[in-house]
């Protein structure tokens, strides 16, 4: 068994951990869980709250990204897709 894709859906398992994290850390409307990520409205400002946001839905782009692009790999590299 090649070592390759077993790395590859080692890190495609890693990344969808991280996004699962990452959705779960983001506010929402209603505050949900994102107050997890301490009282950034209050203590830093406003300011810093909304760049923080920024930064979690940029990474969020930006992991699903990643993982879609991981998976069609994974499944062309196992032999599933040709």
């Amino acid at each position: 068994m090649n070592a390759i894709p077993i790395i590859i859906a080692v890190v495609d398992i890693l990344v969808c951990i991280g996004l699962v994290a990452l959705v779960i850390f983001q506010e929402g409307n209603a505050k949900g869980l994102g107050i997890i990520g301490g009282g950034a409205d209050t203590f830093f400002g406003k300011s810093k709250g909304r760049s923080i946001d920024r930064i979690l839905k940029r990474l969020t782009t930006v992991g699903a990204g990643v993982f879609a692009v991981l998976t069609v790999l994974l499944y062309l590299m196992t032999g599933r897709g040709g």
